[in-house]
């Protein structure tokens, strides 16, 4: 009887709650703005951008049309330093806007 009351108050404490999420989305918008600020000088930060500044650089939209290429991964490629990459560091909430930013233009 315990038993049945306790998976009775999970399940109602569960609904209650609303949905559990597995990441915080990011603001794309202000991903946008930081990816134009730290990224465009190589690469192409717009959807639309056909060329990167840098030919050397992959465009923003390559780089999320590569297969598998999810929110954790970006945020994996984004946490790795990059041979001919400068290293930049951000934020927690930073790296999660870009990553919203870039998965909008997928």
């Amino acid at each position: 009887m315990a038993y049945l009351i306790a998976l009775m108050m999970f399940f109602a404490f569960a609904d209650a709650s609303g949905p559990v999420q597995a990441q915080d989305m990011g603001d794309r918008l202000n991903g946008a703005l930081i990816a134009q600020k730290i990224c465009a000088e190589c690469h192409a930060v717009k959807g639309e951008q056909l060329r990167s500044p840098n030919p050397q650089a992959p465009t923003f939209a390559t780089i999320v049309a590569t297969p598998g290429m999810t929110s954790i991964a970006l945020t994996a490629v984004l946490r790795t330093p990059h041979r001919n990459m400068p290293n930049i560091i951000l934020a927690d909430q930073d790296l999660r806007d870009v990553v919203a930013y870039l998965l909008s233009i997928k």
